[in-house]
């Protein structure tokens, strides 16, 4: 008897230990025995599974990278998502709230493997980390095509697509040499501008859509704006003293509400005295590609392009 005692003792020990040998992290991180990718990045170090399967996206510009890789995932705010990339709107995706507010609780209920946010959620980092390997994907605009490639690069990493993200990023390279030579050779100067509301906001160099100056060669003129994620405030009578040869006009309100009015309220009669008026140079910009998704290899070669046929 005591030794029957003594065989199903050791026998439920044998089982407690398996399923402890067995069990995974609930936040989704994945057994030990999966292989890991160390990615730094600008809020972290974090370890990522090879391949992760269940991913939640709370940049569209990462959305955009994922997608043109092939890289499918369970989940991201479904609002103002980028109309080329409507079909993440379908119900097969979760919604996990909004870009400033994700849905924590429904996050969590989706055990994903790989969380990837930007500047909106920077703040909330420790609250994505707690549930699953959360990585920081953001654009640092003062070095636009630096850390567009070094994200592009992580993706491909992440997912086994180092080649076709190298082949990518060269014919945008390739692109943007041709623009630059272009641009650079121009004798005109170029303002950026923001339209929201009847109102008007200015970029300059280094700024969120600085990579015209910056990166596609074309000259400000005037190098001394504020840089800010809003931009610095401006009148119309600001853009007829500055008088651009080239204005390039992103419309807020067609990205965030659907509705455009930004040719309405920026060509008045103050702005057509100016030269990018009389010259037709006035450039409207997809606020898709530039508000919404910017950083994403689909929406900087677009950019490019778009940029490039204002000047064909």
């Amino acid at each position: 008897m005591k030794k029957f005692s003594m065989y199903i003792g050791l026998a439920l020990l044998i089982l407690v230990l398996a399923a402890c040998g067995t069990s995974n992290d609930d936040n989704g991180s994945g057994d030990a025995d999966v292989e890991k990718v160390t990615v730094k990045h600008q809020l972290d170090t974090t370890k990522v599974n090879k391949n992760p399967k269940r991913v939640i996206v709370f940049d569209f510009g990462a959305l955009d990278t994922l997608d043109q890789l092939g890289i499918d995932i369970i989940g991201l705010p479904q609002a103002n998502v980028p109309s080329y990339l409507s079909k993440y709107e379908d119900k097969k995706y979760e919604n996990v709230g909004s870009l400033k507010e994700p849905d924590f609780e429904k996050i969590h209920s989706l055990k994903p493997d790989l969380i990837i946010i930007s500047g909106r959620q920077q703040t909330l980092y420790e609250e994505f980390k707690d549930i699953a390997p959360t990585i920081f994907l953001g654009i640092d605009t003062a070095n636009y095509m630096e850390s567009f490639e070094e994200n592009a690069k992580t993706i491909g990493k992440i997912f086994g697509k180092e080649a076709e993200v190298e082949q990518e990023l060269t014919t945008i390279n390739d692109n943007i040499k041709q623009l630059h030579e272009k641009a650079s050779a121009l004798d005109g100067k170029s303002l950026i501008v923001l339209a929201n509301e009847g109102k008007v906001s200015a970029y300059g160099p280094s700024s969120r859509f600085g990579i015209i100056h910056d990166v596609f060669g074309f000259a400000a003129v005037d190098d001394k704006l504020e840089v800010s994620t809003h931009g610095q405030n401006i009148n119309f009578e600001y853009i007829l003293e500055k008088n651009p040869d080239y204005l390039f006009v992103i419309d807020r309100g067609a990205a965030v509400e659907g509705g455009s009015s930004a040719k309405q309220v920026v060509e008045n009669e103050i702005v057509e005295k100016t030269n990018a008026y009389k010259n037709d140079n006035i450039i409207y910009l997809d606020p898709d590609f530039w508000y919404l998704s910017g950083g994403g290899l689909k929406s900087v070669s677009a950019m490019v392009e778009e940029v490039q046929s204002a000047l064909d």
